[in-house]
């Protein structure tokens, strides 16, 4: 691709600032997602440190509210009729339950609700670029997912502690991997491909919410672990590297680059299906 539009949720910090960072020295003219113009401003100035002459254009909306999100779908769809990729990126692992505006658990929306509805928005102009490529950042975290159940895990806004907050998030992003799986299969025959990927463990924001998390991020620097530029890198392979030129339904890894197969029922079509029942119906309202 020349010059190639990419939207990417979850830019302004983390691995999908590093993503874009990445992608704008290529040339892409980016679509980045934000909560508020402060965060905006701050990544803008940051990418024209990197790549001075990088086109970046904001759009602005909380994730965690589906009316938000097609509001910046529609917004984004409106003043871009061809998008050539799409990352879904934007991620949550909250500590304790929250439930959103529209009275869903906020991990559930923030991490699987918000990239299904926002990719049906934008499926119009990704279906007008000649190769478009539709990306899901999930995780190995979905082999510890406890028990799916479905449709009860989309709604399910049951108090849980810190430590059981991991199975939630790691249920959210086996979702991501069943979405990717039946949402290839519904665009066979098109020109676009959806693939997901497993950025392994990173020292992101993403756990900002631990009391003792700055102190752990900068031991963990210092020690050199969880190093968010090679999570960041499997995101832009996914986005620029030939070799998945018309690769779909895929679940690849950090570092390699290569397949993985994902837990079960992560690869299982029935259930894929189900899911997808579940959440069109779900998000009916917002479609």
């Amino acid at each position: 691709m020349s010059d190639p539009i990419i939207a990417i949720t979850g830019a302004t910090r983390g691995l999908g600032q590093l993503a874009a960072i990445s992608l704008a020295k290529q040339g892409a003219h980016l679509i980045l997602t934000a909560r508020s113009e402060r965060a905006a401003e701050i990544t803008i100035d940051i990418l024209s440190q990197h790549a001075p002459n990088a086109k970046v254009d904001f759009f602005f909306g909380d994730l965690s509210l589906m009316d938000q999100v097609r509001q910046v779908g529609d917004e984004i769809r409106s003043a871009y009729p061809k998008i050539d990729v799409l990352v879904n990126n934007a991620g949550l692992h909250g500590f304790e339950q929250r439930i959103t505006k529209d009275g869903y658990p906020e991990m559930v929306a923030v991490n699987y609700l918000a990239p299904w509805l926002l990719t049906h928005l934008l499926l119009p102009s990704l279906k007008n670029a000649e190769q478009a490529r539709i990306i899901n950042v999930a995780s190995e975290a979905s082999r510890h997912h406890g028990e799916l159940k479905l449709p009860q895990d989309l709604t399910d806004t049951a108090e849980f502690s810190r430590w059981g907050s991991s199975k939630i998030y790691g249920k959210t992003k086996l979702l991501n991997i069943m979405f990717t799986g039946e949402m290839s299969r519904r665009l066979d025959g098109t020109s676009i491909t959806v693939n997901a990927l497993n950025p392994g463990f990173n020292v992101t924001g993403l756990g900002r919410e631990l009391a003792f998390s700055s102190i752990l991020e900068k031991a963990l620097r210092f020690l050199k672990i969880g190093d968010p530029r090679r999570g960041a890198g499997i995101i832009v392979q996914l986005v620029s590297d030939s070799r998945y030129r018309g690769v779909t339904g895929g679940y690849f890894n950090v570092g390699s680059g290569k397949a993985i197969t994902p837990v079960h029922p992560g690869g299982d079509s029935n259930t894929q299906s189900l899911l997808w029942n579940a959440t069109e119906t779900l998000l009916k309202p917002y479609l």
